[in-house]
C-alpha cells in the first residue's frame, strides 16, 4: 500500500512540471488527489490486489508448501484463503451466510469458520469453476458415500508426496505392498489413488496391490525381506489381521501400516487390541497409521502409539463438544477440525465426526467418532 502511495505522489510531483491539459486546472488536481486518497477509494485499490494475491496464489498453488516457515505463515495463509473459498465455494459461502458471518468479519486465523463433513454427501463442495478431474468417494459403509470432487489432481499428488515424505522419505526408496480389497472392489477411492501412485513412483519391479492374494504377497515379502530392502506393508484393518492370521511374519525391515478400521467385515477394537495382533502377526514393536479421508487431501501420519502429526500444509484443532464454535482446552477431548491447504479447490476448512485429543507438542490422537452408527473414512477408530 505505501509503495503505491508513493507512486501516486510522484505522478503529482511530475504533472506540476509540465503544462496540465487543457480545462484540468489545480482545483481538479486536488478533487482527483482527493479521491485518491480516499478511504473508499484505498479499500477498493486493497481488495483489488487482494483478489489479484489470491489469483496468482492460485494458480501457482506452490505456496501450499513452501511458504509454510512457521505458525505465524500458516495462518496468515490460512486467512488468505478463507477469504478465497468464501467467496468462490457456494457452498460454504450459503453456510457462512446462514452462521451470520461476513467474510469481512473474520480477521483472525481462529474466527474462521469450519464446514460439517457431512455437507460433501449432500452437496458438490467446490471453490473452482474447473471440470472436476476425478470424482473421489468414501466407503459409505453404514451409509450415503461422500463426494470430493477434485479439480486438480497434481495438486493432490503434490500433497501426498509431502504427507508421506516429511515422515518417511522418499518414496522411491521403498518397496509398497497394499491390501486394500473393499476400496478397490468400491471403486472412486482417493486411498487407491494415492497408493497405486507410491507404487509407480517407488519403482520396484515387486509389489503393488494383492487383493486377497495372500500366498503371492507371503512369497513377495520373504524375497524381498532377503534383499533387506526397505518395505511398507499397508492396508485396511481387517485384510492385515487375516494375512497374518494365514501367513505369520517377521518383518524386521518393514514398516506395517494400517489405514483405518474394519469396514463391516470384521467387528471393531480398540486401538491398543488392534496393533497388539498386528504387531504379533508382523513380528514388528510397533504399528504405523495413516489418517486421511476422502474429504482431505493431505494425510496425517502416526510412526506408533497411535500419536499422529501432521505435515506442513495441515493442522488439526479440537472444538468443544458443547460448543462447535468454540476450541477445546488443551489436553481437553473434543471435535477434530482440520485444515488442510491441499483442498483449495474444495473446502480448506472442515468439521470432522470425529472425536480426538491434541498434545502440547502438536501431535493428536484419534479417540473415535461422534457418531458410531456410520464408520466412515480411512481413520483408525478406536471405540
Amino acid at each position: 500500500m505505501i509503495n503505491a502511495i508513493g507512486v501516486f505522489i510522484l505522478v503529482a510531483k511530475l504533472l506540476f512540471f509540465f503544462d496540465l491539459p487543457n480545462g484540468f486546472n489545480v482545483v481538479k488536481l486536488g478533487l482527483y488527489f482527493q479521491f485518491i486518497f480516499s478511504k473508499t477509494f484505498l479499500e477498493s485499490f486493497y481488495f483489488y490486489l487482494r483478489r489479484r494475491k489470491l489469483k496468482t496464489m492460485v494458480e501457482t498453488r506452490g505456496f501450499i508448501f513452501d511458504k509454510i516457515s512457521n505458525n505465524a505463515a500458516f495462518e496468515a495463509i490460512a486467512l488468505e484463503i478463507f477469504k478465497f473459498q468464501a467467496r468462490h465455494n457456494k457452498v460454504y459461502k450459503l453456510y457462512l451466510e446462514k452462521l451470520g458471518i461476513s467474510t469481512g468479519s473474520v480477521k483472525k486465523f481462529i474466527d474462521i469458520p469450519f464446514l460439517p463433513i457431512s455437507f460433501f454427501k449432500s452437496h458438490k463442495v467446490v471453490s473452482s469453476t474447473k471440470q472436476e478431474e476425478q470424482v473421489f468417494m468414501s466407503s459409505g459403509t453404514g451409509g450415503q458415500r461422500s463426494k470430493h470432487f477434485v479439480t486438480d489432481l497434481a495438486l493432490y499428488e503434490q500433497a501426498f508426496i509431502k504427507s508421506f515424505s516429511t515422515f518417511y522419505g522418499a518414496i522411491p526408496d521403498y518397496q509398497i505392498f497394499a491390501l486394500l480389497p473393499s476400496y478397490i472392489e468400491q471403486g472412486d477411492s482417493s486411498l487407491v489413488y494415492m497408493v497405486d501412485k507410491m507404487i509407480t513412483l517407488s519403482g520396484a519391479k515387486t509389489g503393488g496391490f494383492y487383493k486377497g492374494n495372500f500366498p503371492q504377497l507371503n512369497t513377495d515379502l520373504k524375497v524381498a525381506q532377503k534383499k533387506g530392502n526397505k518395505l511398507l506393508l499397508l492396508g485396511v484393518s481387517y485384510a492385515l489381521l487375516d494375512f497374518f492370521q494365514a501367513f505369520p511374519q517377521q518383518l524386521s525391515n518393514a514398516i506395517v501400516m494400517e489405514t483405518g478400521g474394519m469396514k463391516g467385515r470384521k467387528k471393531e477394537m480398540i486401538r491398543e487390541e488392534l496393533h497388539t495382533l498386528l504387531m504379533s502377526g508382523a513380528g514388528v514393536s510397533k504399528i504405523h497409521s495413516e489418517y486421511g479421508m476422502t474429504e482431505l487431501l493431505s494425510q496425517a501420519y502416526s510412526q506408533g502409539n497411535g500419536l499422529f502429526h501432521c505435515p506442513p500444509q495441515m493442522q488439526v484443532f479440537i472444538r468443544d463438544t458443547n460448543d462447535p464454535f468454540s476450541q477445546a482446552k488443551p489436553g481437553q477431548s473434543g471435535g477434530v477440525n482440520i485444515v488442510d491447504f491441499a483442498n483449495l479447490h474444495s473446502c480448506s476448512f472442515i468439521e470432522t465426526a470425529d472425536l480426538g485429543k491434541k498434545h502440547t507438542n502438536g501431535s493428536f490422537e484419534i479417540l473415535g467418532r461422534f457418531d458410531t452408527s456410520e464408520v466412515r473414512g480411512c481413520n483408525l477408530l478406536a471405540i
